[in-house]
């Protein structure tokens, strides 16, 4: 979840980061209410994930965050392919713009309770909350959401053949 990585990726580089979009067996998603690289940005709730190793693919990369963020174990398998993408820029540090590139994946899930134990020092700080989220609740809320169209992301979930 920490913007760490991206003041050690080179200046022209595209940071890349793979997200896990977790439904539950009742239709809401996971999210964790994390604190922005830049500290006039908003307290904002988003899914697990974050920045790829050296050598990692997306879809690697998203195993380990669900391990590291979450303590669920899935394999690469069980992600299947890459739900929904985006390329962005994103503010890492003051005044300091980068370019992005975001894989999504979408995952079925048991409802379950997140543990800490492999966090980083960084997400220890970050990190202020988490809870499962239903659409209703991510439509009527005035906290921010990362990224703004994530309720439009839910919603195309809930109705993926895969999921019903």
């Amino acid at each position: 979840m920490s913007g760490a990585a991206d003041a050690a990726t080179a200046d022209d580089a595209v940071i890349l980061k793979s997200r896990v979009l977790l439904i539950d067996q009742a239709g809401r998603a996971l999210l964790f209410f994390t604190r922005a690289d830049v500290a006039t940005n908003p307290t904002r709730w988003l899914t697990p994930g974050g920045h790829l190793e050296a050598g990692e693919t997306h879809r690697r990369a998203a195993v380990r965050e669900l391990f590291e963020e979450t303590g669920l174990v899935v394999s690469e398998a069980q992600l299947g392919a890459v739900f929904w993408s985006q390329d962005f820029t994103g503010e890492p540090a003051p005044d300091v713009l980068r370019q992005y590139r975001e894989e999504w994946y979408l995952l079925r899930t048991e409802a379950f309770l997140p543990v800490d134990t492999h966090w980083t020092p960084e997400e220890r700080i970050d990190v202020e909350a988490w809870r499962w989220w239903t659409l209703d609740e991510m439509e009527k809320t005035a906290d921010s959401l990362e990224p703004t169209v994530l309720t439009d992301l839910l919603r195309r979930a809930l109705n993926t053949p895969l999921l019903r």
